[in-house]
């Protein structure tokens, strides 16, 4: 089975066709108590750098330059491969995320860098390599 992988904003209430929500912000959203959030997971693996959160919200309108630097940062770290393998045995997870600007956010990036690893492993599979 593979998983579904969707984003959504915290301050959007919570459904259930979001199945498992993991947050994917290394602080925790302003304004928002932990019971209407309705967080499965709080991955902060998965989350920019505090250096490169910084130096993208001090010019914001560098993203490509934050979004190549945080692929480098998920393809180093491991977190894609590790969420991955937590996730998987839920048929869907949804990346909930604070930023305000829904088309450029890191959590697009994120679902992006997933959508490859998951393309990477099922071609893997179907030529006997892992």
């Amino acid at each position: 089975m593979t998983t579904t992988f969707a984003v959504k904003r915290i301050y959007a209430p919570p459904e259930e066709a979001d199945g498992y929500r993991v947050l994917v912000d290394r602080l925790w959203p302003r304004g928002m108590s932990r019971e209407r959030a309705a967080i499965d997971a709080w991955d902060k693996d998965v989350t920019p750098s505090p250096a490169l959160r910084d130096r993208w919200h001090a010019n914001r309108e560098a993203f490509d330059d934050f979004a190549a630097r945080y692929r480098i940062e998920l393809a180093e770290s491991g977190a894609v491969e590790a969420l991955l393998a937590a996730t998987r045995d839920r048929p869907r997870v949804t990346l909930v995320y604070a930023y305000r600007d829904p088309q450029r956010n890191h959590a697009l990036v994120l679902l992006e860098e997933i959508v490859r690893a998951q393309r990477r492993a099922e071609e893997g599979r179907g030529t006997g390599e892992a």
